[in-house]
């Protein structure tokens, strides 16, 4: 209801933000849920809020309906908001988890206290200042546990779309790398920095993911894996991986 989205990014048809899905049923269920691939809307099995729709709901908003809500327009810059502080607080539990550090669980605190804040907190804070906070803290975190990999590449921000990237590629950091359609068929990406990175169609069959970082439910749900793929603990494996 609240967020714009487009056919050309996988969503069956354009559509801005206030306006209903025409797939949206009256008891806020999906008409074509179980089908979503197979009717052309991809982009939905790939778009992830990371709660920040359900914080929204049921604690800013006090369990109002956006049916009941008479200022939709900052409903939706309010989950802009939330949805950001939640992806940050996903990457900061698994730094905690990964590479524990003092600094970032002082941001993460901070986050976490804001995420309960009311809406006219939320749209007026600093979210870049934030981001760029956060960015630091998961590079330091990433080069820690990439730190027994000397020998490995940054292909940071590298355009790999449809290459064949075969091989060990522990500790090589991916980050905000354009892998579309990418053959990494067997690849060992353990412990790889895929904060960011492209992944839809990219071939991950075979491949060990266990280790590897900041690797989110929508990159999984937008690549290509098989029941040989393994995925880091957390992630859930698409149903169509094991067709």
């Amino acid at each position: 209801m609240l967020l714009p989205f487009s056919a050309s990014a996988g969503f069956g048809v354009d559509k801005p933000g206030g306006r209903p899905c025409l797939n949206l049923l009256t008891d806020d269920s999906c008409r074509i849920h179980a089908t979503l691939r197979e009717d052309g809307w991809p982009g939905c099995t790939v778009f992830e809020c990371f709660g920040a729709g359900q914080q929204v709901s049921q604690v800013t908003y006090g369990g109002t309906s956006w049916r009941e809500q008479d200022n939709l327009a900052e409903m939706a810059a309010v989950l802009s908001v939330m949805r950001q502080l939640h992806e940050m607080l996903v990457h900061l539990v698994e730094v905690a988890r990964r590479s524990p550090d003092p600094a970032a669980d002082v941001v993460r605190a901070e986050i976490e206290q804001l995420t309960g804040a009311d809406p006219e907190a939320l749209l007026l804070a600093d979210v870049d200042a934030l981001h760029e906070r956060v960015g630091r803290l998961l590079s330091e975190a990433s080069a820690r546990v990439r730190r027994p990999w000397p020998a490995a590449q940054d292909r940071t921000r590298a355009d790999l779309a449809g290459r064949r990237l075969a091989g060990d590629h522990r500790g090589w950091s991916f980050r905000g790398a354009l892998l579309i359609a990418a053959d990494l068929r067997g690849a060992d990406l353990r412990d790889v920095d895929l904060l960011g990175a492209d992944l839809r169609d990219a071939d991950v069959r075979g491949c060990d993911l266990s280790s590897a970082l900041f690797l989110t439910q929508p990159q999984v749900n937008g690549a290509i894996g098989d029941p040989a793929t393994t995925l880091p603990e957390g992630l859930s494996r698409p149903a169509r991986w094991d067709s």
